[in-house]
C-alpha cells in the first residue's frame, strides 16, 4: 500500500522511489499459515530463491529446525508434501516457510505471527535462528508473545489498530501501561 501521510523510508529513500518488483526482491515474508505448493520439499523451500543448490534447501531446513522431518518423508525432499502442505503439520508448514524465506537471505523479514503454532523447544530455537540471522537487517514481526519481542529494537503496541505505545522492552515494562499490562498477564 502507498502511505496516505507521511512516508516509509528504507535507508533514508522513500519507498516510492523504488519499483514494486525492486521492493518486494528484498524481502522474505512468513506468514502465520504457511502457503505450501503440492510439490516436493524441495520444491517448496526452493521457491525462496530461484536457482538454489540442493545444498542451500537443506541448510535452509536445517536452520528452520525442519530437516530432520523432510529427511524423515518416504522420499526425503523429494517427497510430495500435498495440496498446501496437506501432509505436514500447522507447525510444520510453519518451519517450511521460514526455511524459504531463509533461503530468500533478504536484507528485510517480515514476520507475521511466524511460529504461532510451533512448540515452546522449537520456538525458542527458530527464534535463535531468526535473531542470528536478523543481524543487519530490517524484521518486522508482528507477534502476540510478547516474549519473542524484549530483544527487538522498538517495540509498538497496537490497539484496535492504532498506536497507543512504542518503545523497548524495559521502557515500556517501566511505564506500566498498556505493554505492561499484556506482559504481565503473559508472564504470570
Amino acid at each position: 500500500y502507498e502511505p496516505q501521510a507521511g512516508r516509509v523510508t528504507f535507508d533514508g529513500v522513500d519507498i516510492r522511489s523504488y519499483t514494486r518488483a525492486s521492493l518486494l526482491e528484498q524481502v522474505g515474508v512468513v506468514f502465520q499459515e504457511a502457503f505450501l505448493f503440492n510439490a516436493s520439499a524441495a520444491d517448496n523451500i526452493g521457491l525462496g530463491r530461484e536457482g538454489a543448490t540442493r545444498e542451500e534447501i537443506v541448510e535452509a531446513a536445517k536452520a528452520a529446525e525442519i530437516h530432520d522431518v523432510l529427511s524423515a518423508l518416504p522420499g526425503g525432499y523429494d517427497a510430495s508434501i500435498g495440496e498446501r502442505g496437506a501432509d505436514l503439520s500447522v507447525g510444520q508448514r510453519q518451519r517450511m516457510a521460514i526455511a524459504r524465506a531463509i533461503l530468500r537471505d533478504p536484507p528485510i523479514f517480515l514476520l507475521d505471527e511466524a511460529t504461532s503454532a510451533l512448540d515452546p523447544a522449537t520456538d525458542a530455537a527458530i527464534h535463535e535462528t531468526l535473531r542470528r540471522l536478523g543481524r543487519g537487517r530490517l524484521v518486522v514481526s508482528v507477534t502476540h508473545r510478547l516474549e519473542t519481542a524484549t530483544e527487538a529494537d522498538c517495540i509498538f503496541v497496537l490497539r484496535e489498530g492504532r498506536l497507543v505505545e512504542s518503545g523497548r522492552h524495559a521502557e515500556l515494562l517501566e511505564r506500566r501501561g498498556p505493554y505492561f499490562q499484556l506482559w504481565s498477564k503473559q508472564s504470570g
